[in-house]
């Protein structure tokens, strides 16, 4: 096991026992608490195991869209738009409600936030003056589609 694996397993340890997957679950816990970097890593992990699978691309649009949060914390302010560009192309070939999340609500979010780059002419980080983003986490009692 790795060093990084080893600190996967400790964040997602507290999500085990649902019906998804823990760093799934870990992945939405860590979004919305702005540790965009954690939450690129926890579903990575994940990723690795199907990422040629029927949800392959999903966890990479997942993956893409905390790393463009990564890229505003940075601020790389074109670089973030380009994957939030990716995470989009990535999550709209899935149904609306795909493994127990809102991919309309996902979608609004990107939207809204590569408006607010777009409006500023990408000289504004959108980080510094809106509320933190939020992604509602998939509930345990939805079934996925």
């Amino acid at each position: 096991m790795t060093h990084k694996s080893a600190i996967i397993a400790a964040r997602v340890a507290r999500f085990a026992g649902g019906r998804l997957d823990s760093r799934y679950l870990a992945y939405f816990d860590s979004f919305n608490r702005q540790r965009f970097h954690e939450a690129h890593d926890v579903l990575e992990d994940l990723w690795l195991l199907d990422r040629r699978g029927s949800n392959g691309n999903f966890f990479k649009g997942l993956i893409q869209l905390a790393g463009a949060f990564v890229l505003l914390q940075k601020g790389r302010l074109r670089a973030a738009d380009a994957v939030f560009q990716l995470a989009e192309s990535k999550l709209r070939n899935y149904p609306r409600h795909h493994e127990s999340a809102d991919l309309t609500a996902m979608e609004a979010l990107i939207a809204s936030w590569r408006q607010a780059l777009e409006q500023t002419a990408f000289a504004v980080n959108p980080l510094t003056s809106a509320a933190p983003p939020f992604v509602a986490p998939p509930s345990e009692r939805t079934q996925t589609m």
